[in-house]
């Protein structure tokens, strides 16, 4: 008999205390499982009237610094800011629904990647849930551009019979450009916990003064993100890989491409992508009807390679 791939969420609850990157401010995370068909949502529970916030493409109110969401991306709401190195974790691991209980309006940075989120999710354990997983599946090629020559940044979505995203940067700085500059990575042979979980985001010590005069960065450390002087790595233990810094864009990626709210099959590449342009593209996706639809398994033999192995538990 085959069995349909399934919906997933935690088997307990668990939780974590951090501060957040930008704010500087403690904040407690309560990570709980959800029914099936909620999806991701998080609950303001530090006001006198806890909000809900579900994660979708129209949640989403600033990517400036970081993917920011309110309720329906209403810029005067309650808001919740840096999720997507936890919506990463959460794709990484095949989490359809849960409930993300916060007490303040930052994610909690915990050592800058997502591998602590990992570790949390894998901890509470894994369940799987008496309904189909929805892919959302790329039909048609959609790309987005900005600027030119020098400026030029782009993404776009194919169709693939998988998840894979290729991420290239260029910050022409020496410390940079001595590492890998180009990553792709497949879901279907690749392992995200190995592979991309555990590299840190980075920051410019320039642009620190800079962020801090702006009352952002607060909270930022070398105990939570590589920092960069004009010309190294300030961190006493270097770097996690060879490429930390593009594979963090990738984890960016695919904690920014979540937010549709269902896994993808596709394939993303970008150039000198961003927060900003990652949600451009979805927006540029969900425009076009015959983009893209939503396809489940009835029998999980059938799903591509690398969507139906639960990570296994550390």
């Amino acid at each position: 008999m085959s069995a349909m791939l399934q919906q997933r969420t935690l088997k307990s609850l668990t939780r974590a205390v951090g501060v957040g990157l930008h704010s500087g401010q403690r904040v407690e995370l309560t990570l709980r499982p959800a029914p099936p068909n909620t999806g991701i949502v998080f609950r303001r529970v530090d006001l006198a009237q806890p909000v809900d916030i579900p994660v979708n493409t129209k949640s989403v109110c600033d990517t400036r610094m970081a993917t920011t969401i309110s309720p329906n991306g209403d810029p005067g709401a309650p808001k919740v800011n840096t999720i997507e190195h936890l919506m990463s974790a959460c794709a990484g691991l095949g989490l359809d629904n849960l409930y993300v209980d916060i007490s303040a309006e930052e994610v909690p940075i915990l050592d800058g990647s997502s591998a602590a989120f990992v570790y949390l999710l894998q901890s509470a354990g894994i369940e799987l849930q008496k309904a189909p997983k929805k892919f959302l599946r790329v039909n048609k090629m959609v790309e987005v551009r900005e600027g030119e020559g020098r400026t030029l940044k782009w993404a776009r979505l194919e169709p693939y019979n998988s998840y894979k995203l290729a991420f290239e940067i260029d910050f022409d700085h020496p410390a940079v450009d001595q590492t890998g500059q180009r990553v792709e990575f497949d879901f279907a042979s690749g392992q995200y916990k190995r592979d991309i979980a555990r590299a840190r985001t980075f920051g410019f010590t320039k642009d620190v003064e800079m962020m801090r005069a702006r009352g952002l960065g607060l909270g930022a450390s070398m105990d939570n993100a590589i920092v960069v002087d004009d010309y190294r790595v300030l961190n006493s233990d270097g770097l996690r890989y060879d490429d930390e810094f593009v594979k963090h864009k990738i984890l960016d990626a695919i904690g920014d491409l979540y937010v549709v709210g269902h896994p993808l099959l596709a394939a993303y590449t970008a150039y000198k992508s961003g927060h900003a342009l990652n949600n451009k593209l979805l927006h540029a996706l969900l425009a076009q009807q015959d983009a893209w639809d939503i396809v489940t398994f009835e029998d999980e033999a059938k799903a591509p390679r690398g969507m139906a192995e639960l990570a296994p538990a550390w």
